[in-house]
């Protein structure tokens, strides 16, 4: 939990933050490494370099006094007496500590110290290097069993190994220990350690401090564009919540817009029968008027002619009819939607005298008035199209639900046709579409010719009473 809040607390920091933070730590170790590598390299090139120096007097100053080591088990005393003469005063005598000479078992031949002359010690790695041909320097407190004294002095001491060659022959026959007072020597290393930990350091540094102006430049303007992003979203949110806010006032604005619509629609259907039906049912009632039919009965061409004009009245009263019952709403207010799909079904097979198969599942307990007009509506142009153009054959009404919407798909067997071909003034389909996507739903046309129609609605109530 607490690696977690961490985490979380990590990265809720700035890019920049981070950086100073993650590439500070990795600088520093970086600059700890190369400063310890190149600290190493400066103090292991300096001290071969001057231990090599010295190595190559001292060389100088004892060769010509040894004999031949390659067959001497043992310095005789006078070979002795010169070397302590000889490195006891001077330059020498005044830079080296103390001075050996070994043979290749670890025995010592000469030393200043001269309890340590004739013993054997086991051969250190320093002094099997040396026998192989490497000089070999060190700059710290002796540990070996024959350095005691050295390393007790407290001194800086470059301890250096030399191997001493055959001249003829270039054979190491023995080697040269000795301990070199190395007070300047440290005194130069410490210089030399300062200068390149300050140069590792400055370079460390400069690296870091370009890198982080590099990256806090780019944080802050990832910053800038985040804010600007963040506006942005803020704004957009905005216009969806307008949005669904005018999509809501839209919906509810197409549902009072297809209630007046019926209203309309019923007044005109009201309009209708009140007014030019009931004066032509009076006009047919007056061509059977005494006077009338007396006249007629005398005249038969007037006779043929009233009965011709009363016909024509007879029509028109029935098509007056037709449209004020295609134009008035039963009463569905209080119906369900299986009853009022009933109604739609019976009323058409009355109209037309033809079979419709109905079927219906899952049907919602309730419905908004818009939606259960536009279902009404819907169902009776596509059943009256199907009829007028496919014959009527096979016709279905199908009613399903799916993910809160209402499915109704009508059908018919027809000849069918091409949706593409659709002509622009036809205001049958275009006005189904229209009136169901008004109310946000979905409207769809499937024909080919000679396999029928179908048309298909999707209407989501759950929206519609939300709204």
């Amino acid at each position: 939990m607490r690696l977690n809040s961490l985490v979380e607390r990590w990265f809720s920091q700035s890019l920049a933050r981070q950086f100073l933070l993650a590439g500070g730590f990795v600088s520093l170790v970086a600059m700890l490494l190369v400063g310890a590598l190149v600290t190493r390299l400066i103090e292991e090139a300096v001290t071969r370099n001057s231990a090599a120096s010295t190595a190559l007097y001292v060389d100088s100053v004892i060769a010509p006094l040894l004999p031949d080591m390659r067959r001497t088990e043992a310095l005789d005393d006078a070979v002795a007496r010169a070397l302590d003469e000889t490195l006891g005063q001077g330059a020498l005598g005044d830079r080296l500590i103390s001075f050996r000479i070994w043979h290749r078992d670890g025995t010592i031949l000469y030393a200043d110290d001269p309890d340590l002359v004739g013993k054997r010690f086991a051969p250190s790695e320093n002094l099997q290097a040396a026998f192989s041909g490497e000089m070999v320097a060190e700059f710290d407190r002796p540990e070996d069993p024959e350095s005691q004294a050295e390393g007790r002095s407290g001194l800086p001491l470059l301890e250096i190994y030399n191997p001493i060659l055959q001249p003829w022959s270039g054979e190491v026959v023995a080697v040269s220990e000795f301990y070199e007072l190395a007070t300047d020597f440290e005194r130069s290393l410490n210089q030399a350690r300062i200068r390149s930990w300050l140069a590792v350091a400055l370079i460390t540094s400069c690296f870091f401090l370009t890198l982080s102006l590099i990256v806090l430049r780019g944080s802050r303007i990832i910053d800038r564009q985040r804010q600007a992003l963040k506006d942005r979203v803020s704004e957009l949110s905005d216009l969806l919540a307008q949005n669904r806010t005018l999509h809501a006032r839209v919906k509810r604005a197409s549902q009072r817009a297809a209630a007046l619509n019926e209203s309309y629609l019923r007044r005109i259907g009201a309009d209708l029968h009140d007014g030019p039906a009931q004066l032509v049912a009076f006009a047919a009632l007056r061509l059977d008027s005494e006077a009338l039919s007396l006249a007629a009965s005398a005249n038969k061409k007037l006779s043929a002619e009233l009965s011709a004009i009363k016909s024509s009245l007879e029509e028109a009263m029935r098509e007056i009819r037709n449209i004020c019952n295609g134009l008035v709403l039963p009463h569905i207010e209080g119906a369900d939607l299986p009853d009022m799909l009933a109604r739609v079904v019976q009323a058409h097979e009355q109209r037309t005298g033809s079979k419709v198969r109905l079927k219906t599942s899952n049907a919602p307990r309730s419905m908004s008035p818009a939606a259960k007009i536009c279902i009404f509506r819907f169902v009776q142009e596509a059943l009256n199209n199907g009829y007028r153009h496919g014959g009527g054959i096979r016709q279905s009404v199908t009613q399903s639900r799916e993910n809160g919407s209402i499915i109704i798909e009508v059908s018919d067997g027809g000849p069918g046709f091409h949706p593409d071909l659709i002509r622009p003034e036809s205001i049958g389909l275009a006005g189904l579409r229209e009136r169901v996507e008004s109310l946000g739903g979905r409207f769809f046309v499937e024909s080919a010719p000679g396999r029928g129609t179908r048309v298909r609605m999707s209407l989501n109530v759950e929206e519609m009473e939300h709204a």
